[in-house]
């Protein structure tokens, strides 16, 4: 714009200030002392081209599908192909998680996405004596390939993609998905999917960790390895900024910190001798929505553009391919309250129009009853059904990005990408990382913004309806899920007759060739899915691994 016209509009909106603003003041002051976002980033009243002065369409925003990707990375977005709609799922037995998954499918969710619960996550099989009381209270159990098959029974993995939420044991459910699908007829050059593999953000904000660092991460570039040598369609890794933002953390830190988090995997890659632009596409993020609509849309702008910045700019990488943030989102957890349940239908609306106007790829949406409870049935339709209303009915995806050119939300963007590479830049200079986690860095400054946070909400700085505004006495009773105790019963007798009627000696044998190619720092990949398909528990496997790279005791952080 050029300068005589920025300084006209400086001059109008002066004026507009001390005239039009000051009497509308004394008659009608603002209801709050300070207007800001979540991550505390102040808010202007009025925004116009002032604030956008150095602002360069090409450099800044550019066009759909083309670097730096601020608009999207497909140059037709939500005209083409909607996003997938990922309905995250998993409880009990492999039977009944397999019964949801087709129940999902024929609701209209295009992409499955598996839940375990947590003995299945840090490596332990159901009649381990720390799993007691939780085989498949939080997701599915899977002890072994016998499990696998039967959750994915009658669902061609051919022609349906399909996301893992696993981190520590990845490589081990990568392999039975692998021999599942074997076993279908689909060479696994075919699959199409994503495992999350996301080890970093375990020691950062969910510490659901086996192994220290280290073999972590060789654990973490095995796959990127393998997957790149056999598996061209499959996402082998999504590096998740959604659990550092539900462990407390704001916009901001959940980009910065994910951001980060990608970069010390791609070093990792890099020093194994791997060729970026032969994995880099095949990486994949995941990411939050929360309830404040601007800075949740601004946030997946921002985290597109700075990371296609860092890929071009400081990785050298040639294939613009290699440069694109490919994100899933999933609408806030944390944000849902055992308060006044049904609101919760409403706040999942919000967040699914933040995921769908930032430009996600997919999404899952929470159920109103999770606060309680794993979702019922009716509860997960609802949450399918708000994501195909959004999609169906409101028009977002007649033009690609309809927010671009908003003097707020280009303004936000800028903003968040600036602050977003501070703390990159002090990651770096402390290591990287790796470092800042065992320095105990990222977890401080999430505790910091979580505790933060909730004295604005003590405060009634921040309102949560029907938390500490708008409150009522009555109770609404709604129908919850409750995992029968007699699934983890029947899941032990499932693994011990699996025991008894495997080949035993076939078992020891593969478990012993896993242990030889540890200790000689082989990818394990092709010894794990040998020791897979021989049906050697998950437990069996990752004791051999166990034994090799032993286990992670977290630091204390204060």
């Amino acid at each position: 714009m050029p300068d005589g016209r920025l300084a006209e509009i400086k001059s109008r909106k002066e004026k507009w200030e001390k005239e039009t603003l000051t009497k509308s003041l004394a008659s009608l002051p603002e209801n709050k002392k300070e207007f800001k976002t979540t991550s505390n980033i102040p808010i202007h009243r009025l925004y116009t081209p002032l604030d956008l002065e150095d602002f360069d369409y090409i450099r800044d925003l550019g066009f759909p599908g083309e670097y730096p990707y601020t608009r999207g990375v497909y140059p037709t977005m939500y005209r083409a192909r909607l996003w997938t709609m990922r309905q995250y799922a998993g409880f009990g037995t492999a039977e009944q998680t397999n019964q949801r998954f087709k129940y999902l499918l024929q609701a209209g969710q295009t992409g499955l996405s598996v839940a375990f619960d947590f003995p299945t996550q840090i490596g332990y099989d159901c009649n381990h004596s720390l799993s007691k009381g939780e085989v498949g209270k939080v997701g599915v159990s899977v002890c072994s390939l016998q499990d696998m098959e039967t959750l994915f029974d009658g669902i061609p993995l051919g022609k349906v993609t399909t996301s893992m939420t696993i981190n520590a044991p990845a490589t081990v459910l990568l392999a039975m998905y692998v021999a599942v699908a074997e076993k279908q007829g689909v060479p696994q050059a075919q699959l199409g999917g994503t495992v999350q593999n996301d080890i970093l953000k375990e020691y950062v904000a969910r510490g659901m960790y086996i192994y220290p660092p280290k073999p972590s991460m060789k654990l973490v570039t095995d796959i990127f390895e393998y997957c790149s040598k056999n598996m061209p369609r499959w996402n082998t890794i999504s590096i998740s900024g959604y659990h550092i933002r539900e462990a407390g953390a704001t916009a901001v830190q959940e980009v910065a910190f994910t951001l980060a988090n990608g970069i010390a995997y791609i070093n990792a890659a890099l020093e194994r001798g791997l060729n970026l632009d032969q994995f880099a596409s095949r990486l994949s993020f995941f990411f939050d929505a929360t309830s404040n609509l601007f800075e949740e849309i601004a946030k997946f702008r921002a985290a597109r553009r700075l990371w296609a910045r860092i890929m071009r700019e400081r990785f050298k990488a040639k294939d613009p391919n290699s440069w694109m943030l490919r994100f899933h989102t999933q609408t806030s957890g944390v944000a849902l309250t055992a308060q006044q349940p049904h609101n919760n239908i409403v706040r999942v609306a919000i967040q699914t129009l933040a995921a769908a106007l930032g430009g996600t790829q997919s999404l899952h949406t929470n159920s109103f009853d999770e606060a309680y409870a794993l979702p019922s049935a009716e509860a997960v339709r609802i949450a399918l059904r708000t994501q195909q209303i959004v999609a169906y009915e409101s028009g977002i995806d007649n033009t690609v990005d309809p927010v671009a050119g908003s003097y707020f939300v280009e303004t936000l963007t800028n903003e968040i990408e600036a602050l977003a590479m501070e703390y990159i830049e002090k990651i770096d200079n402390m290591g990287g990382a790796t470092a800042a986690i065992e320095k105990g860095f990222m977890q401080r400054e999430i505790v910091e913004s979580a505790y933060t946070l909730q004295r604005e909400i003590e405060k009634k700085e921040r309102i949560i309806v029907g938390v500490n505004e708008f409150k009522v006495n009555e109770e609404i009773p709604i129908k919850t899920l409750r995992v029968d105790p007699i699934v983890e019963k029947k899941q032990i007798e499932r693994l011990n007759a699996l025991k008894n009627n495997r080949d035993n000696r076939k078992v020891k044998t593969a478990l012993d060739q896993l242990r030889d190619a540890a200790a000689k720092e082989e990818n394990l990949m092709p010894p794990i899915l040998n020791a897979v398909k021989a049906y050697a528990t998950l437990e069996e496997i990752c004791n051999v691994l166990r034994e090799t790279y032993g286990e992670y005791k977290a630091p204390s952080i204060f």
